[in-house]
């Protein structure tokens, strides 16, 4: 097809954008771990970005963030949309989409927190412990934003299908106001909805550029970005880079687009003006360069390197710094590994076998989890089945399968799906800014937080089934769920539509 889209109606740059982006997320990351072994044998994680200042340019290339949320943003128009059509609830919706992003994100945990709770009983140093759980847990960021985007969806394109284009350029307003509330007025709880508004521009600009694909009348004047229109992306790209140099070049605003220690203000913890001025950049940039891209992704040779990353894309960026905990362990504890001094040239030639080395682990520890990932496969299409069956399949009625009269004790419980979220939003929030062994120790309350948060959203009611037809094939863009990861069972876009690779 000339467009680079599949016949069921899935986009193929959507698929290559999530590819990208975890491969320059594990990628960057790997590149900036820079690791020292002490004369005592203790091993040290020096800041890259902090130690050769310049490396904080690279952040402008591996600052890839904005195209999840794009993506996401776009995924979910879709599959909301389809859901209100097929009668589907706010809640029974939201809980089937959080429990894609949260179950393997739960399981994940779990297995940390077990390996560090028996290395704290064993005696292991506490300094080891934190650094080694803040490195399993510097990508956690992302999951509380990504639900509560999530949960707010139905809400948000309520207000995409009045006001179009309009409502990111509300969220942008009132980001770039609660940034100066926080930065100027030194208000640092308001700075924390930057981390909604601003990652929420992305998003809602997903719903724009889906409504590119749908080309309907209503489209062309809500959406902004319908087709054949340009003028909007190119607007946005060069505004945004214009409005970006300004900020760093004349503002009080870094270049780095990932904290560095130290940096104030920085353009991540929260998300800066700066950072959406980039964000609208990149944005722009991407949707001018998707004519072309999807030509190339019409080549089957290309498609078939891109389509496997979205399999496994979840369990890439959720365990891709286990590969260089093995690498330290395996390297740098034994003092096998040479230890120039960092940033120099030599220690820049060592990056090469030193990202080899990781891809090479990183494949066995996705060969490794394949059983989990089915596993988790099969639980989410059980919870998804259970749902068909008690409200009558597809195009039944609430209540009209076999075990209808239990179904309304179920739904009397739904309320569960909001405290449950919130508790783990609070649970992966502290992950992210405390890593699993904060000071050496394990984290009890945030671990139970995040257990019972979990539980709380398996239990809480069944979600509606949406109206779908065809084969599990089919309606999973040709892909037999179980290859497509932890959360590919109910769009043809993708698992968590719009997190990493396949959970997106």
């Amino acid at each position: 097809m000339s467009d680079g889209r599949l016949r069921d109606g899935r986009d193929r740059y959507v698929d290559f954008l999530r590819a990208w982006a975890i491969l320059l997320v594990v990628g960057g990351h790997w590149l900036i771990t820079a690791l020292v072994r002490e004369p005592g044998g203790e091993i040290r994680a020096p800041e890259l970005l902090a130690t050769v200042p310049w490396t904080q340019w690279l952040t402008l290339v591996f600052q890839i963030m904005p195209l999840f949320f794009l993506a996401g943003g776009y995924a979910a128009s879709g599959s909301w949309g389809r859901a209100r059509a097929a009668g589907g609830t706010v809640g029974g919706w939201v809980r089937q989409r959080v429990l894609r992003l949260l179950l393997p994100a739960a399981v994940y945990s779990a297995m940390v927190l077990c390996a560090l709770g028996v290395c704290e009983a064993v005696g292991v140093d506490r300094g080891t412990l934190a650094l080694v759980g803040w490195a399993m847990a510097m990508q956690f960021w992302f999951l509380p934003v990504y639900l509560l985007l999530s949960a707010l969806t139905p809400a948000l394109h309520t207000a995409h299908r009045r006001w179009g284009l309009l409502v990111p350029v509300g969220l942008g307003a009132s980001a770039v106001v609660a940034d100066v509330l926080a930065a100027g007025l030194h208000v640092p709880v308001v700075g924390l909805l930057d981390y909604l508004l601003v990652w929420g521009v992305a998003y809602q600009l997903g719903f724009c550029w889906r409504d590119e694909g749908t080309g309907g009348a209503r489209s062309a004047v809500r959406g902004g970005l319908s087709n054949g229109r340009r003028g909007v992306p190119a607007v946005m790209a060069v505004c945004g880079t214009l409005a970006f140099v300004a900020l760093v070049r004349f503002g009080p605003f870094p270049v780095s687009l990932i904290l560095v220690t130290g940096q104030t203000p920085n353009n991540t913890d929260p998300p800066s003006v700066a950072m959406l001025a980039w964000a609208v950049a990149q944005v722009g940039w991407c949707l001018l360069a998707a004519p072309a891209v999807r030509r190339v992704l019409e080549r089957g040779r290309v498609w078939r390197v891109v389509r496997p990353l979205g399999a496994v894309g979840m369990t890439l960026y959720l365990w891709h710094m286990l590969p260089v905990l093995v690498a330290a362990a395996a390297f740098y504890l034994t003092g096998i590994a040479p230890q120039p001094a960092i940033g120099s040239v030599a220690w820049w030639g060592w990056r090469v076998p030193w990202l080899l080395v990781l891809g090479v682990v990183l494949v066995g520890v996705v060969w490794a989890l394949r059983p989990l990932d089915r596993g988790l496969d099969r639980g989410l299409a059980a919870l998804r089945a259970r749902a068909t069956t008690s409200y009558g399949g597809p195009g039944g009625s609430p209540g009209g399968g076999a075990d209808g009269g239990a179904d309304g004790g179920s739904r009397g419980a739904a309320w569960l799906l909001w405290p449950g979220l919130g508790a783990a939003v609070a649970a992966l929030g502290y992950f992210a800014g405390h890593g699993f062994a904060y000071d050496g120790r394990f984290p009890v309350l945030p671990a139970l937080g995040l257990a019972a948060g979990v539980a709380l959203v398996t239990v809480a009611g069944r979600a509606e089934p949406q109206r779908e037809h065809g084969s599990e094939r089919e309606r999973n863009g040709g892909i037999p769920m179980g290859a497509r990861g932890a959360a590919g069972a109910a769009d043809p876009q993708g698992a968590v539509d719009g997190a990493p690779g396949g959970v997106a």
